[in-house]
């Protein structure tokens, strides 16, 4: 799959301005389990797939980016809740500092879902908003060749037989 978003990136969209994450706890395969698993299932193969050549960018920076990035770090912070050593599973802690209780950490991960699926929820409604205007200019543009053609077939320019194949185009 093309790289839509970089690690670096995730951590802009996704974190806070005091959180700090080194982009290398984020890796390639998490970003492509978030996009896998909730934005391709909204976007489709095809687009997902132009979006990754670099079209449609406004969407991909307002819309897409944000989702997965989301999705990515929700995927993610269960790790950099812990980790895992020779010692086994352990919890981060230093002299100034503990690890969040259980409690936190389900509410951090409850807020992160609910803020991916809102970013979701967005991308679905703008994919919905651009069909529809797609669909709306392609009628406009139906009845404009309609029309032209009306025009042309009163003055004689297009031969009636092939007035009839061009109607049923439209």
């Amino acid at each position: 799959m093309a790289e839509i978003i970089t690690p670096s990136e995730v951590i802009t969209l996704a974190f806070g301005d005091g959180e700090y994450v080194a982009a290398e706890a984020i890796s390639p395969l998490d970003i492509d389990a978030a996009t896998e698993r909730w934005v391709r299932p909204v976007v489709g193969e095809e687009l997902l797939q132009a979006i990754g050549k670099g079209k449609y960018s406004e969407l991909s920076e307002g819309y897409i980016k944000p989702a997965i990035a989301l999705y990515t770090r929700y995927i993610v912070q269960p790790r950099l809740n812990a980790s895992t050593s020779q010692l086994g599973l352990t919890v981060p802690t230093g002299s100034h500092r503990k690890a969040a209780d259980v409690k936190a950490r389900e509410e951090l991960m409850q807020a992160l879902l609910k803020r991916a699926r809102t970013a979701l929820k967005r991308l679905s409604r703008q994919l919905e908003q651009q069909a529809a205007q797609q669909e709306q200019w392609a009628a406009q543009q139906a009845a404009q060749a309609a029309n032209a053609l009306q025009e042309n077939l009163e003055d004689g320019t297009v031969v009636p037989a092939a007035a009839e194949n061009i109607k049923s185009w439209t």
